[in-house]
C-alpha cells in the first residue's frame, strides 16, 4: 500500500516561487506515473501536472505550462512540483496521487492521494 504525503505548501506574494514535494512509501514507487492536482474552494479538483514512471514524459494543464516543472527522484520516492511565476488563481490545496502505467489527467485514473498542501498566494 502506498502512502503520499505533500509537503512544501505556503503562502507567497503573486510572482514568487514555490517547490512542493511529495514523498510515497512502498517499494514500486517507480513503476507508477504520478500527478499532481488542485482544489480551490468552491471548485472541482483539477489536473496541473503528471510525469510518467520514468521521468521521461511529461504533461500540464494549460494554466500552467511554462511555470511549473515537475519532476521525480525514484531514488527518494519523492515527486516535486515547482512553481514560478504564481498568480493568485494558483491558490488552492494542491494534492499528489499514484497513477498506472501512463500519464493521465483525470482524477479517476488515480488511486492513490495524498491529504494535500495548501497554497496561497497573494496580490
Amino acid at each position: 500500500q502506498v502512502q503520499l504525503v505533500e509537503s512544501g505548501g505556503g503562502l507567497v506574494q503573486a510572482g514568487g516561487s514555490l517547490r512542493l514535494s511529495c514523498a510515497a512509501s512502498g517499494r514500486t514507487f517507480s513503476s507508477y506515473s504520478m500527478g499532481w492536482f488542485r482544489q480551490a474552494p468552491g471548485k472541482e479538483r483539477e489536473f496541473v501536472a503528471a510525469i510518467t514512471w520514468s521521468g521521461v514524459s511529461t504533461s500540464y494543464a494549460n494554466s500552467v505550462k511554462g511555470r511549473f516543472t515537475i519532476d521525480r527522484d525514484n531514488a527518494k520516492n519523492t515527486v516535486f512540483l515547482q512553481m514560478n511565476s504564481l498568480d493568485v488563481e494558483d491558490t488552492g490545496v494542491y494534492y499528489c496521487a499514484k497513477g498506472g502505467r501512463v500519464i493521465a489527467v483525470s482524477p479517476g485514473s488515480y488511486d492513490t492521494w495524498g491529504q494535500g498542501t495548501q497554497v496561497t498566494v497573494s496580490s
